[in-house]
C-alpha cells in the first residue's frame, strides 16, 4: 500500500470540520501554505470548481505560473492537484503523500485534512505566482482556510450538507462566508437575496442566464480586481478551459455534475432553455446523504425513463433503494449498470454524484487526462 493509499484509509476517522490539526500538521511540515503564492481562495454549494478552473485557465493565459487544489476528483485522486495546467503526476504527489505521513504521528487527521496538506507541500514546493484554492466542505472550519489569500470568491449558495452547515440558506451562506480574512476583498457571485443579506460581502456580481454565465461574471470580476486583464492575449475566451463533466456532451449523452437541489434546479434551467421538450433517459446514482428525492422531483419533467445505478462508493445508494425513490417522484425506473451506458436508449442525461461522471467519462472513452482507472476506494476494499 502506497503512503497516498494509507492517507486514503484515513477516511475511518470521517469528516471533523475545524481547524487546529491541519495547522498542527502544516506547522509541522514548515507551512508549506504560506509558500502558495497570491491565493484566490472558493467557497460555495455549485459552481466553484468551474470558476476555479476558469481562473486557472485566464491566470496562465495572462502569463503567470498558477496552482490549483479542487475536490472532489472523478476518477484519478490527481485530478485535485493541477499544476500550470498539468494534472500532478504520481511520483511527484507519492512524495509528498510520504512527507506529510512522517509528520502525522499519532494526529488523528481525517483524509481530506491529510491530503489537502499534501497538496500545500505539492503546490509550495512548485512555487507558483497564483494559487487557486477551492474549500472542500463549507468554509469557516474547512481545511483550506488557514490559507493567506489575496482575494476570496463565493459562488452558488443552496441547501446542501445539511447535517453539517446548517438547514438554511442563511446558516450555509454564514458557513461560506467564514473565509472571509480581515482586508482581503470578498466577492459573491449571483445569489439570492437572502444570501446576499447573510453574507454582507465587499463586492456582488450579478450575471441573468445559467449558473455556466454566473460562473464566469464571477471569474471576470476576481480578474478585474486581480489586475490581470490587460495581460490577457487577445481573442482570450474562458470558455476554452476544460472542466469536464459539467453539461458535457458526448454523442447523444449529456453528462453533469448536479447531486443536490440547487444543482439539479440549474441543471433543470439549462435544459428548459436549451433542450426544451426533450424527454431524456436518466442514468443516476448518488449517495445516501443526499436529499436524492428534491433532486429527482426537479429533474421529472424532462425526463422519460429512469436507470438507478450505485456508484463505486461505500456512501452510494443502492439500485434497488434508488430506483424505489425515483418511483415514488412518479418516474418509471429500473435498475441498471455504468458499464451498460451504451445500451441506454435515446437522448441520455447521466447525472448525481461526481463518481458516477468519473465512471460515465471513463465508459463513454471522454475522460480528458488519460484513461488510466484509479480508484479511489480501492484501498478500502
Amino acid at each position: 500500500m502506497t503512503a497516498l493509499e494509507r492517507l486514503l484509509a484515513r477516511s475511518r476517522f470521517g469528516m471533523k470540520p475545524g481547524l487546529d490539526t491541519i495547522r498542527e500538521i502544516c506547522a509541522r511540515l514548515g507551512d508549506p501554505q504560506l509558500r502558495l503564492g497570491k491565493v484566490v481562495h472558493v467557497a460555495g454549494t455549485n459552481g466553484k470548481g468551474q470558476t476555479c478552473a476558469f481562473l486557472d485557465h485566464a491566470l496562465r493565459a495572462a502569463g503567470f505560473k498558477v496552482a490549483r487544489y479542487t475536490s472532489p476528483h472523478l476518477v484519478k485522486v490527481n485530478e485535485r492537484i493541477f499544476l500550470d495546467g498539468r494534472m500532478v503526476d504520481d511520483e511527484t504527489l507519492e512524495r509528498a503523500a510520504e512527507k506529510v505521513e512522517r509528520v502525522l504521528g499519532t494526529v488523528e487527521a481525517t483524509y481530506f485534512e491529510a491530503l489537502t496538506a499534501t497538496a500545500f507541500l505539492v503546490m509550495a514546493d512548485f512555487s507558483p505566482d497564483y494559487t487557486i484554492l477551492e474549500t472542500g466542505l463549507g468554509g469557516r472550519l474547512d481545511a483550506t482556510n488557514i490559507c493567506r489569500p489575496v482575494l476570496s470568491l463565493i459562488t452558488k449558495v443552496g441547501l446542501d450538507h445539511c447535517d453539517w452547515l446548517g438547514d438554511t440558506v442563511e446558516a450555509i451562506a454564514r458557513e461560506k462566508a467564514g473565509i472571509r480574512k480581515p482586508g482581503v476583498p470578498l466577492v459573491l457571485g449571483p445569489n439570492d437575496e437572502a444570501v446576499r443579506r447573510t453574507v454582507e460581502a465587499d463586492v456582488e456580481v450579478e450575471s441573468d442566464g445559467d449558473l455556466v454565465e454566473q460562473n464566469r461574471a464571477l471569474a471576470r470580476k476576481a480578474l478585474e480586481l486581480l489586475g490581470v486583464n490587460d495581460r490577457l492575449p487577445d481573442g482570450f475566451e474562458l470558455d476554452q478551459a476544460v472542466w469536464p463533466g459539467r453539461l458535457q456532451q458526448i454523442g447523444r449523452f449529456l453528462v453533469d455534475g448536479a447531486h443536490n437541489p440547487p444543482g439539479a434546479r440549474a441543471l433543470a434551467d439549462w435544459l428548459g432553455r436549451h433542450r426544451p421538450g426533450v424527454k431524456f433517459s436518466l442514468v443516476f446514482g448518488a449517495c445516501g446523504d443526499k436529499n436524492v428525492e428534491a433532486v429527482l422531483d426537479i429533474l421529472k419533467p424532462a425526463v422519460d425513463r429512469a436507470y438507478a445505478v450505485k456508484i463505486r462508493n461505500p456512501r452510494s445508494l443502492e439500485a434497488d433503494a434508488l430506483a424505489a425513490k425515483m418511483r415514488m417522484v412518479g418516474m418509471a425506473a429500473e435498475t441498471w449498470q455504468t458499464e451498460k451506458l451504451a445500451e441506454v436508449p435515446g437522448e441520455v442525461l447521466v447525472c448525481g454524484s461526481l463518481f458516477l461522471v468519473g465512471e460515465a467519462l471513463q465508459v463513454l472513452d471522454a475522460y480528458p487526462w488519460g484513461a488510466t482507472r484509479n480508484d479511489p476506494w480501492e484501498a478500502l476494499k
